[in-house]
């Protein structure tokens, strides 16, 4: 069982930036893919970054791309969201989730989930 937090939400201006962390603990985090995912009010859960368990290969949802960097860190158990140049349209929670399957860009592939953290972008 991997228990996820997420940490580095808040209120950020336009054209701000932010780096969201996510902690694991109760797993073998380096055999985990792990993904960031993000829920606007009124929009459907939307997968924003994925990154693989040890090769570090990256994917990228169209709307954050060359805005985000998705990273990890092995040897802390955490994986990073960095976000500049954010918009309006980044407000939502943001969720870290952990998949056995390789790149996984599939929601439901995602066995495990944090509870997530705000990030309002404001102007």
């Amino acid at each position: 069982q991997v228990q996820l937090v997420e940490s580095g939400g808040g209120l950020v201006q336009v054209g701000g930036s932010l780096r969201l962390s996510c902690a694991a603990s109760g797993g073998t985090f380096s055999s985990y893919t792990m993904g960031w995912f993000r829920h606007a009010p009124g929009k459907e859960r939307e997968l924003v970054s994925v990154i693989s368990p040890s090769t570090f290969s990256t994917y990228y949802a169209d709307s954050v791309k060359g805005r985000a960097t998705i990273s990890r860190d092995n040897a802390k158990n955490t994986v990073y969201l960095q976000m500049s140049s954010l918009k309006a349209e980044d407000t939502a929670n943001y969720y870290c989730a952990a998949a056995t399957t390789w790149l996984s860009a599939m929601r439901n592939q995602y066995a495990y989930w944090g509870q997530g953290t705000q990030v309002i972008v404001s102007s």
